[in-house]
């Protein structure tokens, strides 16, 4: 039962990896003739309209106060300015490219808890950041032909990623996973309508875009969903490794939508950061698991 359940979590997180990127797919299909800021907004309300029916049918209506609480609002603010950055990074790099440096997140927040709550992470796991930063960076490939000046947002969107994970932990454990997410998606609209009013150029939207954004909005909110019934179905230790799936499908998008093959040292790059975010999450469960025989004992 355990394995089924297992494998179960592992499938529902691998499909949640692609049905993002398939929401990052068709947002960058609109970002070719729709400015960023504009295209968070569509989406936005896109998918903030298919998350009150679902919030209502789930009987949460009473929870949305919530939403709004100070630790809810601030890991919202965190994920917006990361989205953000990220959205103006898609329209300029390849998908493959700025999915890949972003993924970078689990290990800055290894130096965050280290810096700001003192924690722990030996000199196993510095390493382990070192390599995956060195691999983040073969993947943006600064001062080469192949550079973007974007992928520094890229690497900022790291850090606001990492931000909202940290912040997590102060959420309420009461707050429903829905609510959260209604509030990141009414965070990052939010955010977005701003930064488009006062810095870009409004487009009329086209039917195509209308109907690119509500595919995207559903997504976004069967991704979020999914991950969520990952981490109920099996551990978080079975199931976390598998997000490294996002680079796997970012290329294939690239592939089979644009047309974009990564170089040989963006390949390396990936390879070097899913290395490094897999190595430190074995060894970190190796670690607790040591720990808690210690304790036994």
């Amino acid at each position: 039962m355990a394995i089924s359940q297992n494998l179960r979590g592992i499938g529902a997180m691998l499909l949640a990896t692609a049905v993002f990127v398939a929401n990052d797919t068709c947002m960058k299909l609109v970002l070719a003739d729709a400015p960023p800021f504009q295209v968070l907004v569509m989406r936005g309300l896109a998918a903030v309209i298919w998350c009150l029916p679902m919030v209502y049918a789930l009987g949460l209506i009473r929870e949305v106060p919530k939403a709004f609480g100070f630790w809810v609002m601030l890991r919202s603010m965190s994920e917006s300015f990361a989205i953000l950055c990220f959205i103006i990074a898609l329209s300029q790099m390849p998908i493959a490219d700025v999915t890949a440096i972003t993924q970078i997140t689990p290990l800055v927040v290894l130096l965050g808890v280290w810096l700001f709550f003192g924690e722990r992470v030996g000199g196993t796991r510095m390493a382990l950041v070192g390599l995956g930063i060195t691999g983040a960076l073969l993947v943006a490939q600064p001062g080469g032909s192949a550079a973007s000046p974007f992928a520094i947002l890229g690497f900022i969107a790291a850090v606001g990623a990492a931000g909202r994970d940290i912040l997590s932990r102060k959420v309420p454990a009461r707050t429903p996973a829905l609510i959260v997410t209604l509030s990141t998606l009414l965070g990052v609209m939010v955010s977005a309508l701003v930064m488009s009013l006062l810095f870009e150029q409004q487009v009329q939207p086209t039917f195509r875009h209308g109907w690119l954004m509500a595919i995207a909005g559903f997504l976004l909110m069967c991704g979020h969903l999914l991950i969520y019934m990952a981490f109920r179905m099996a551990p978080a230790r079975v199931v976390a490794p598998f997000n490294y799936a996002f680079m796997i499908w970012a290329v294939l998008s690239g592939l089979l939508v644009f047309g974009e093959a990564p170089n040989g040292l963006a390949i390396a790059g990936m390879a070097l950061i899913m290395l490094a975010g897999l190595a430190v999450g074995l060894f970190g469960g190796r670690t607790r698991q040591g720990e808690t025989a210690v304790a036994k004992g």
